[in-house]
């Protein structure tokens, strides 16, 4: 049984770490530091991140080693989705007012979100820009530092745990663990519970970073937040994959993604209908 709990705030959002034992103090060094590379690496929230760096000045920056996955996952998903889900979109998120101060102030600019052979390149170790590009990885990125710090956890010998980090969740572990679905029109509520073991489910949800009827779940074909669903759910082997697919819901077909992707699904739409895979272990209350 799980209890012990670590908890602090990260990347903008509260996490908790579940384990049989308190960590300790080394462990909880290492995950701290880890989680400030990944942060300097790719937050567009930083003045001193990779990230900003590549949107100042357009060139060939090499990425750190955990980098090969994540661009590998969302060229998958801009594959699958036709273009909607995409890492360029950071720019047209900063101009309706999602920026590095979160001034939630839109401007009147509306650039294009540039397709992907237009702006960037990777090659599996640089990402080279084509024209200034504002990448922004929240599409899947706080689901693969999910990964990255169950990666530190079991390298301390932790190898039962639970990571979430605000709805994105990773368990490991013998025994599933049982989870609520959230209602996103009301947080008192469930629309029901699933059980994973030894998998990640991740939620979206527009009302989570919402503005001036503006929300942060673009469609990168037209770099406007989505309008017909209003909440999703992925399950699948990582907290990188299920994070990505939980945002690519928003604006694909879930048949579309079953060809490339192997992950269960509950979804709601704008009319409160609920949508979920045939295969979801769990209940759905609605």
């Amino acid at each position: 049984m799980l209890s012990p709990s670590n908890t602090f705030d990260a990347i903008g959002a509260p996490w908790q770490i579940d384990t049989a034992l308190p960590l300790s103090a080394d462990t909880e060094a290492a995950i701290a530091e880890r989680i400030e590379q990944f942060d300097r690496t790719y937050s567009r929230f930083r003045e001193d991140s990779l990230v900003t760096a590549l949107a100042r000045t357009p060139g060939t920056y090499t990425f750190p080693a955990d980098a090969p996955p994540l661009f590998d996952l969302y060229r998958r998903l801009y594959d699958a989705t036709n273009g909607a889900v995409s890492p360029l979109v950071g720019r047209a998120l900063e101009e309706l007012g999602y920026d590095r101060t979160y001034s939630l102030r839109p401007s009147n600019i509306r650039t294009r979100v540039p397709e992907w052979h237009e702006a960037i390149s990777w090659n599996g170790t640089e990402l080279t820009t084509l024209t200034p590009a504002v990448l922004d990885v929240g599409a899947a990125g706080k689901g693969y530092l999910v990964d990255l710090v169950t990666e530190v956890l079991a390298a301390h010998g932790v190898t039962a745990t639970t990571v979430d980090a605000s709805g994105d969740l990773l368990h490991r572990g013998e025994t599933p663990l049982r989870v609520a679905l959230e209602h996103p029109l009301d947080t008192t509520k469930a629309i029901g519970v699933v059980s994973v073991r030894n998998q990640a489910i991740c939620a979206s949800a527009p009302n989570r970073r919402a503005w001036a009827g503006l929300h942060h779940i673009l469609d990168a074909r037209t770099g406007l937040p989505t309008d017909r669903i209003i909440a999703t759910w992925a399950i699948a082997a990582t907290a990188l994959e299920a994070d990505g697919l939980a945002t690519a819901l928003f604006v694909a077909e879930p048949s579309a993604l079953a060809a490339d992707f192997d992950f269960q699904w509950v979804r709601m739409l704008s009319t409160g209908r609920v949508e979920y895979s045939p295969d979801i272990d769990g209940e759905l209350f609605l």
